[in-house]
């Protein structure tokens, strides 16, 4: 049995298998249809999500499966103080496999450690968010046709972003990555993350802190909101929030092939004026995780199509 905690927990040729499923679903459906009929995916989120949540939902209805969970602790016996192994536990007599998220790094860990059906980890903490990540690796590679060789501008909050840190281990295994941090220093890329994974692999990088500095040379445009859940006070967060907003102004800097995604939700670092760019391809990005999610769960469940 196969859980997936970090996207590291595939091999470049598995992503590229698990990426070829996802093309093949999303010109085939009704080949995937009934794939997972009389299979339950349960969806443990003790943290609010839409997106993610609502995609591997999706994923399974789309896939002829059914689907069950809570979608905050207060709606779950965790309320009562019932730890997480117990709870996978529970689970694991219910559903066939699982995707959770929690507050907490390390918590989708400990359940996958408890349990006998597979565990997908969707989001712990500022940690890892690995199906974003394949999610955006399948985004990339369709709109650019490769995932190597380009310059990556990530930007926002890189400190407490999960989706950059779990991007960064990702991409660096492909050849020809450079990265530009864009971000104040209150949110700067943990230095952890630059020593052990950029600095040891040599991957090339820069910190600036202007986005208009950046925008002429990336191929591709990270975007992040700067997350009001991380930040210990309000003051601090009204600080920072509004740092970086993305607007029609700024995009005639940026190449007319550089594509702009975020994993949202955006609160306002995008403005609205760009979502009618072509280069905008958060939304399309949306899509994709819903084919990659639903490639996954063939995947973990070893179902053959």
């Amino acid at each position: 049995m196969r859980h997936l905690m970090s996207p590291m927990d595939f091999s470049v040729e598995e992503l590229e298998k698990l990426m070829d499923l996802a093309g093949d679903i999303e010109k085939n459906p009704e080949k995937y249809a009934h794939a997972c009929a009389g299979k339950k995916l349960a969806t443990l989120f003790y943290e609010p999500s839409t997106r993610t949540r609502l995609s591997h939902e999706a994923a399974m209805l789309n896939l002829g499966g059914s689907i069950m969970g809570f979608s905050s602790a207060d709606s779950s016996s965790a309320s009562k103080g019932e730890s997480v192994s117990d709870t996978i536990r529970t689970i694991s007599c219910y559903a066939d496999i699982c995707a959770m998220r929690h507050p907490k790094e390390g918590a989708p860990m400990v359940a996958c450690r408890h349990s006998s059906i597979p565990v997908i980890n969707a989001g712990d903490g500022g940690h890892q968010h690995p199906t974003q990540t394949l999610t955006d690796l399948l985004t990339i590679r369709s709109l650019k046709g490769h995932l190597g060789n380009m310059t990556i501008g990530l930007c926002g909050d890189l400190k407490f972003g999960r989706t950059v840190h779990s991007l960064i281990h990702a991409l660096v295994r492909y050849p020809g990555i450079r990265f530009v941090m864009i971000s104040p220093e209150e949110l700067r890329l943990p230095g952890y993350i630059r020593s052990d994974v950029l600095d040891k692999k040599n991957v090339p990088y820069e910190e600036v802190v202007r986005l208009e500095d950046a925008l002429p040379n990336l191929d591709l445009l990270y975007m992040t909101r700067v997350q009001k859940e991380r930040f210990f006070n309000e003051e601090d967060y009204v600080r920072m929030k509004d740092f970086y907003i993305l607007d029609a102004k700024k995009m005639e800097l940026a190449p007319k092939d550089m594509y702009v995604l975020h994993p949202l939700p955006r609160v306002n670092e995008i403005s609205v004026d760009v979502d009618s760019d072509p280069r905008a391809a958060y939304f399309r990005q949306m899509q994709y995780g819903v084919y990659i999610r639903m490639a996954l769960i063939l995947t973990l469940l070893e179902i053959n199509v």
